[in-house]
């Protein structure tokens, strides 16, 4: 899917990404909190004869640096989208960013929107659902209670019940993205310190972060949003306000899925499709 390329982040962090180089518009790919860029397999597979498409490794992700968990933070995540910005000659990029991907997609509506040529969010608003945070705190940072790739893939469709008619081969291709297997069991691929670094975001009695001028900060940008009809992270109410703030924005609820999409379904593919034609 691409040959991995590293860059350097100003903190000395090397950071992991590759780059199709193909023509047409620049998009470049945003995971989520404890993702990484294998996340996006389906779009490159999809979508590399429309577009460049770039897919990043946050820090402490995937093939990134682990680093201070302490700069483990969305403010720090959009500079280091803008140091790969400057290291690859590009004044602006589309993105599309998958939960935490796009809350650094909105943030840098606000501290580097002339960067921006157009955001595509995947299941991800200005309003995170508590019951969602919850479940996140219930997994990040801890090894994976199955024994195999296997076992994992088999028990997903009991796991995860808001996600319905997915082939089993996705559910090996999605756990095999989420966790690496050898002869001790499973191990997550980020850093687990990743928990201590969320944490006080997530705790009950945390102020929640407001958002809004950052979603408002995208005006007269081309926008996109899906959402699983399932999710446990965007609510159908907060959709709704992010349509009557931007009627424009192109939009697709998805049945038969939660937090988050895979981006292989044809309403996916629909909505990335005509964003990629306006920011064309």
């Amino acid at each position: 899917m691409g040959e991995t390329a590293y860059v350097t982040a100003k903190d000395g962090v090397s950071l992991a990404y590759d780059d199709t180089g193909g023509a047409g518009p620049v998009l470049l790919c945003l995971a989520g909190l404890t993702r990484n860029r294998e996340d996006f397999d389906f779009v490159v597979r999809d979508f590399c004869d429309q577009a460049r498409i770039i897919r990043l490794d946050f820090r402490g992700r995937g093939g990134s640096d682990y680093a201070d968990p302490a700069t483990y933070t969305p403010l720090q995540e959009a500079e280091d989208v803008v140091t790969l910005l400057d290291h690859l000659g590009l004044a602006q990029a589309a993105i599309l960013g998958t939960s935490r991907g796009g809350i650094v997609a909105m943030i840098m509506g606000l501290t580097a929107r002339a960067r921006l040529s157009g955001v595509c969010l995947n299941d991800i608003g200005p309003e995170i659902m508590p019951e969602g945070l919850s479940a996140i705190m219930g997994y990040i940072g801890r090894r994976p209670k199955f024994r195999s790739l296997a076992e994992a893939a088999a028990a997903m469709p009991d796991l995860h019940p808001s996600f319905r008619n997915v082939p089993s081969e996705t559910w090996a291709a999605h756990v095999a993205r989420l966790w690496r297997e050898d002869e001790a069991g499973l191990h997550v691929r980020y850093d687990p310190r990743l928990r201590e670094a969320v944490a006080p975001a997530f705790a009950a009695d945390a102020k929640p972060i407001d958002l809004w001028p950052c979603f408002d900060a995208l005006a007269a940008l081309p926008l996109a949003l899906i959402r699983g009809a399932g999710s446990n992270i965007l609510s159908w109410e907060v959709a709704e306000k992010m349509r009557a703030r931007r009627p424009d924005m192109i939009y697709a609820d998805l049945p038969d899925r939660g937090h988050v999409p895979f981006l292989d379904e044809p309403a996916s593919q629909a909505v990335i499709s005509q964003f990629l034609k306006e920011i064309a």
